[in-house]
């Protein structure tokens, strides 16, 4: 695997320099500042991409491997607007990216939030802080601090006593600290929500169903898949993020069957996916290593994390470390180095997949820093360590595997 690290640009608290030195050698990132649907330019592109490599150093190589994101703009989600304009900024953006060599490329079809969590600082046992979800908690700002109209009615009824003793029980700081950290959005972006206009962004959901939604999906793809194709370009897409509708919005990208209908719908190998072992592992009905095994051939970008789900609770869990949780590792990267190892086998030009370990503890001096929630520096050093690790033994045993 390519082993790389997410960087959110100048503004980050890790420095480029912090991650090359644990040992990543690409670099996945975004232009943030260019706002949703715009053209990335050439000049933009080329001006991050020479940032990224100047820090490289004899032996030490850093390159820009992944966009992360190339965002998707509402309109296109919802089939409404200027959707056909932003489609067509979306091809020139890719072709520009290509033209700087840039070949992979993620996004998400989630509307309105790339990912959402009640708690960005969750103590654990050895005194690190991880990002949390609990369902009773996200139901409770849905219903009682957002407000949103006929909310109660999306859970369970035990989940809406459980979110009445909760709020009830909160004082003005923890509910405002829920709603900031269930608002925050995607780590790196300037764009937050007030209620009220968090609100109407929803309201414009209203009538999108999940079907019509995988619809506006295919049909996004069926434009650019084919631009991605004839330029090289490796299309993934992240999964959602809880794996499970929130907020009366439409999740069409939570399990294997929805994979694999995306996958079929649009039979081009462009059209790909990014493996989340976090975001797909907090659905019970998930097999991970399964999913590895019958769709790596259009498997394009890796996130590694495992999550621990609360067995009372399946909607809720928190981030464990990146060998503990629910997700079998080991297993995983197996099956990664075996598709790994057939791409070799048969020339391809992507045989090694980019992975990074995603999110990581805040821990030791990242404790005291302010960091984007889940990408402290020592967090994921300590992730693609025992990452690498395994990445290492498993190739050894693999090896003498085919020897034998």
């Amino acid at each position: 695997m390519i082993q790389t690290m997410r960087w959110f640009g100048p503004k980050d608290p890790v420095p480029l320099r912090h991650i090359q030195q644990a040992g990543a050698t690409g670099i996945v990132t975004a232009l943030h500042h260019i706002p949703n649907g715009l053209v990335w330019t050439p000049e933009e592109i080329k001006k991050r991409k020479i940032e990224i490599e100047s820090v490289s150093r004899p032996g030490s190589p850093l390159n820009w491997e992944v966009v992360e994101s190339v965002p998707v703009h509402e309109d296109i989600k919802k089939g409404k607007g200027e959707s056909k304009l932003w489609i067509e900024n979306y091809k020139k953006t890719l072709q520009n990216l290509a033209s700087e060599g840039i070949k992979t490329v993620c996004y998400n079809f989630m509307p309105v939030l790339d990912w959402s969590r009640t708690d960005l600082a969750l103590e654990m046992p050895d005194g690190s802080k991880a990002l949390y979800f609990h369902y009773p908690s996200f139901a409770a700002f849905d219903m009682f601090i957002l407000k949103r109209p006929n909310a109660a009615v999306d859970y369970e009824p035990e989940v809406v006593e459980e979110a009445k003793a909760l709020f009830s029980s909160w004082s003005d700081a923890d509910k405002l600290k829920t709603s900031n950290n269930v608002l925050k959005g995607l780590p790196g972006t300037e764009e937050h929500f007030s209620l009220n206009n968090f609100l109407a962004i929803l309201n414009d959901y209203q009538g999108i169903t999940p079907e019509i939604l995988q619809r506006n999906l295919i049909d996004f793809l069926s434009e650019v898949a084919p631009v991605a194709e004839s330029l090289g370009i490796n299309l993934s897409i992240h999964p959602d993020d809880p794996p499970f509708p929130l907020l009366g919005l439409p999740r069409i990208m939570s399990t294997e069957k929805d994979l694999q209908f995306m996958l079929s719908e649009v039979d081009l190998r462009s059209n790909g996916f990014c493996f989340c072992t976090g975001s797909f592992g907090a659905l019970p009905e998930n097999d991970l290593v399964g999913m590895v095994k019958r769709n790596a051939d259009r498997m394009h970008f890796i996130h590694l994390r495992s999550v621990k789900k609360d067995l009372k609770q399946p909607k809720t869990f928190f981030e464990a470390d990146h060998l503990g949780g629910d997700a079998d590792m080991v297993a995983i990267i197996s099956e990664i180095k075996k598709e790994e190892m057939r791409r070799k086998t048969l020339q391809f030009s992507d045989s090694q997949i980019p992975m990074r370990p995603d999110h990581g503890h805040q821990m030791l001096d990242d404790l005291e820093k302010v960091t984007n929630p889940g990408y402290s520096g020592i967090g994921r050093l300590r992730g693609l360590a025992e990452l690498r690790g395994i990445e290492k033994a498993l190739e050894r045993v693999l090896d003498q595997s085919i020897k034998l």
